[in-house]
């Protein structure tokens, strides 16, 4: 049956093979489709786990067989039609098919755009050897490789992954300068109190942090980097550089789509860009009526939890996608856990713990509501209730209030 808006497809194409698109594929064969599904992903390697692409890898403590998402024969055993080593090139809508680079399309009744992001690269940095960005897993194992102690490292921004990465340097004997623009790292995700203690986690592990400046160009010698000159005027020595500013999605396949885009493929609250096309994982950006907010989400458990309910909603659920966000990240003896949408926040409390002794949990307002905690190296059963909070959209007074009264 030829698929209409509410009817189940017979064919499904997932164009990304990552963390959302094997989600989607693998979660339509769980629930019971019998269909035709397509997955298409740029790679030629099966689905993978790409958060420890910036921790476990880059120690030595995981091989990369060990990131598989599912192993050979569970893979096999889910019947799709996987198409690894191809990239995507446009959309057809009213024809409902997708050219691959290759020049060959491959029709579908319903579409799942899970194609990710990419990172953001420093200017002119193209060919230089010993520059790096950290999205694949060869990008992991080329770095590792180069990770030597007693070797000079520059990270380029201290958001997460460059964060994890400095501390994994630290680790292996690196000496490491991370180069922040903010005053404060992570201010803007969880505010400048909490970002000052996560900070100085690093300077007591002997990270050279320079903030406030930016980097305004790579050195380099027979295409081989040799350090960055910053804004300032001053150089930094260094055999390797890694680059953690951010990332841009993956949409420009779908640039003559008449998709919508901003920053993401746009969706309603049901991951839905249009009739039978939906979107998953970080490309997304979606409504999340939770806080009644467009938010595309960079997180491996969004991922997989869009991808399940984008299948169900291919098979008729109609639910709204309305998560509680939740991250992680791992850097030295720091286990960092968030749930919520600090973005935007106007206010951040510390109901629980030291800051200056790095166990804590910080959480956040917008508005009247409680939105956000984040917890540092605090047991799990810590943070169930702030989740049950803000997923019950409780008012901030009387989160608040009643976790003081507990404590």
């Amino acid at each position: 049956m030829t698929a209409g808006i509410g009817s189940v497809p017979d064919r499904v194409v997932v164009v990304g093979a990552s963390a959302g698109g094997f989600a989607t594929a693998e979660s339509l064969r769980r629930l019971g489709y019998a269909g035709e599904v397509t997955v298409v992903g740029n790679e030629p390697r099966l689905p993978y786990d790409r958060p420890p692409l910036s921790k476990r890898i880059l120690t030595g403590e995981l091989d990369p067989d060990q990131l598989l998402l599912r192993r050979p024969a569970d893979v096999e055993a889910l019947g799709l039609d996987l198409r690894l080593g191809e990239t995507a090139t446009g959309v057809d809508l009213p024809g409902r098919a997708v050219t691959l680079a290759g020049g060959t399309t491959v029709g579908y009744d319903a579409l799942v755009v899970a194609t990710g992001v990419r990172p953001r690269r420093l200017p002119g940095t193209e060919g230089v050897r010993g520059v790096h960005v950290l999205r694949t897993l060869e990008d992991a194992l080329t770095l590792k490789e180069r990770l030597r102690p007693g070797r000079r490292l520059v990270v380029v921004g201290a958001g997460f992954i460059g964060a994890e990465a400095a501390a994994a340097a630290r680790g292996l004997g690196l000496a490491v300068t991370m180069i922040e623009p903010a005053p404060v790292p992570l201010a803007h995700a969880v505010g400048a109190e909490v970002g000052r203690a996560l900070t100085r986690a690093h300077r007591d592990h002997g990270v050279e942090l320079r903030t406030g400046i930016t980097v305004e160009g790579v050195l380099s010698r027979g295409g081989e980097v040799t350090g960055v000159r910053l804004s300032d005027g001053s150089e930094v020595a260094a055999q390797d550089v890694v680059v953690g500013i951010g990332s841009r999605p993956n949409t420009e396949w779908l640039a003559d789509s008449g998709l919508p885009l901003d920053d993401g493929l746009v969706c309603d609250e049901f991951s839905m860009a249009a009739p039978r096309v939906y979107a998953v994982g970080d490309v997304a950006r979606w409504h999340n009526p939770l806080f009644g907010a467009t938010m595309r989400i960079e997180h491996r458990t969004n991922a997989a939890e869009q991808g399940l309910a984008v299948a169900r909603n291919l098979l008729g659920a109609r639910r709204p996608f309305a998560p509680v966000p939740y991250f992680w990240s791992d850097q030295y003896d720091l286990k960092i856990q968030a749930y919520g949408y600090l973005r935007g926040h106007t206010e951040v409390a510390i109901v629980d713990g030291d800051l200056d002794a790095r166990r804590f949990v910080a959480a956040y307002r917008n508005g009247e509501h409680v939105v956000g905690v984040v917890a540092v190296n605090t047991p799990p059963k810590t943070l169930r209730p702030w989740r049950a909070a803000i997923a019950a959209r409780r008012s901030w007074r009387s989160a608040v209030d009643s976790t003081r009264a507990s404590a």
